[in-house]
């Protein structure tokens, strides 16, 4: 008689705590968005990073090396061209806030989709330009994307960006993370010096990305 007893307030109790926990989740209201990754390479990794970091919803950028056939690579091993790396940045962002086709439409008017194996001032294969897609839905959104800017663009020359399977990203040196921040001056100075905004602007009029 005992043990039921006991089992019976073991009961209400467990009862009483489900229903606490589940009123205390409903004044917390939906639970917070989930993040989401996109892998955007375009040029140097420096400005990449420092055009995507003014994105709202975009939460953090990390410059790295994707598309290659060596594991953890160093920047000397890429710059020598023989890794088959490019210089990428992967974008954590918040879907609520920013969606996949919006980080499409800002990565396009961030570069020269023009030139292959090249951006701007930098040339070779690791400053080509590419979207790493992460599954079929970004694949998808990428292809589209591209058939509808091959339509609309305001240049007359082909469109040579890649639309390939992400691989294993690598992240690159620390003194690569936020360069533009921890190193502005020279930052800028080397943006200017490589034509990258002036390019832009021949390429997409209004519509290039602001710096």
């Amino acid at each position: 008689m005992i043990a039921r007893r006991r089992l019976a307030v073991r009961a209400l109790l467990v009862g009483a705590l489900v229903s606490a926990a589940a009123w205390a989740a409903a004044q917390q209201g939906p639970a917070a968005a989930s993040t989401a990754k996109a892998t955007f390479a375009g040029g140097c990794f420096w400005c990449v990073e420092s055009d995507f970091d003014k994105v709202p919803g975009v939460l953090s950028t990390t410059s790295g090396y994707t598309g290659g056939t060596v594991a953890n690579p160093s920047y000397e091993q890429v710059s020598s061209k023989r890794t088959g790396h490019a210089e990428a940045v992967q974008i954590v962002y918040d879907p609520s806030k920013v969606s996949y086709e919006q980080l499409l439409d800002r990565y396009w008017h961030s570069i020269d989709p023009t030139t292959k194996d090249a951006q701007f001032c930098d040339h070779g294969s690791p400053y080509r330009t590419a979207i790493f897609t992460l599954d079929a839905a970004q694949a998808k959104a990428a292809q589209e994307s591209l058939a509808a800017l091959q339509k609309s663009k305001p240049f007359k020359e082909p469109i040579v960006t890649e639309i390939v399977p992400a691989g294993a990203f690598y992240p690159a040196e620390e003194y690569h993370q936020d360069y533009y921040k921890k190193n502005p001056v020279r930052y800028q100075y080397y943006r200017l010096a490589c034509g990258r905004d002036a390019r832009l602007k021949q390429l997409w009029g209004d519509k290039a990305a602001a710096h």
